[in-house]
């Protein structure tokens, strides 16, 4: 190998008497300063306060503003609550809101159920509520809560908000079904109250989405039929009471053959709005016999 490679190997060093000697003159030199200059307490405030105290700054406003913010979250928390405290006693105001006004449509509908009551005080009745209806607007046929142990049969009339509704036609131990008297397949032997002439009264589901029902083959051989008279249940019909209100005459004309009139009637019944009815528990048959 050669020397040139041997001496790049060599490493450099200081011997530790050395060392010592020149860390100590180091020392020396700055104590040296120290003393020799005007480097005193005040001017190292001065440095600190360039220095520290901007940064001490800075950390109080951050301090400050995590504070107030933590007090924010904190009230936040407490408005939130608040809040959903009150959602929830609204909802509570709005239940008993609806309940009441269900009372007191209820009350309504109870009080002219026993108006009707006492207006056909003759016959003895059960009140009865609507529990399901066929597809459609109106009560053309529906089901009752009572039935054959509540003392129900067939054919029994049904009358609600302030005259005739329809029939039973078919019933259960706890229920029964009533056709009303709007339905297409219904015919009732009606009679002009005024006048004791008769009709037939015939459903029309059609003229109901005008609210009016029907009628055919009035004998009013002395013009007397005016309109606006009232309709009830004829002495001659087979499944319906005499003297229950259909309705109210609304149109009248001259049947082709210059006998007979026909026309409609405004029923005295909402059919698109029942809730409870009436059930007369005697039949037109039972009656007779």
């Amino acid at each position: 190998m050669s020397p040139v490679v041997k001496r790049k190997r060599e490493k450099f060093s200081i011997p530790s008497k050395y060392l010592l000697l020149i860390l100590t003159g180091v020392c020396i030199t700055l104590m040296a300063i120290t003393f020799l200059t005007d480097y005193t307490p005040a001017t190292v405030n001065k440095v600190a306060g360039y220095i520290i105290v901007p940064f001490q700054n800075g950390v109080s406003r951050v301090g400050s503003w995590i504070s107030t913010r933590v007090d924010e979250l904190g009230e936040l928390r407490i408005v939130l609550q608040e809040n959903q405290e009150l959602k929830e006693q609204i909802a509570e105001l709005t239940i008993q809101n609806t309940q009441l006004q269900q009372d007191k449509y209820e009350l309504n509908n109870l009080r002219e159920l026993y108006k009707l009551d006492e207006q056909y005080s003759g016959y003895e009745k059960v009140g009865a509520r609507i529990i399901a209806r066929d597809t459609g607007n109106w009560f053309r046929a529906f089901t009752i809560d009572k039935g054959l142990d509540d003392g129900l049969t067939i054919d029994m009339n049904v009358i609600a908000g302030g005259g005739l509704v329809g029939r039973i036609i078919d019933i259960g131990p706890n229920w029964a079904k009533v056709n009303s008297i709007i339905n297409d397949d219904s015919n009732v032997s009606g009679m002009v109250l005024a006048s004791s002439d008769t009709m037939i009264v015939k459903g029309s589901l059609q003229l109901m989405a005008e609210s009016k029902i029907g009628f055919e083959q009035l004998t009013d051989s002395k013009n007397q039929v005016e309109i606006g008279d009232k309709i009830v249940t004829s002495n001659i019909s087979n499944k319906y009471l005499p003297g229950i209100l259909i309705g109210y005459i609304s149109e009248i004309a001259q049947d082709s053959n210059n006998i007979t009139k026909s026309g409609t009637l405004t029923p005295a019944v909402d059919f698109e709005h029942l809730e409870e009815v009436l059930v007369i528990l005697e039949t037109k048959q039972q009656i007779e016999d």
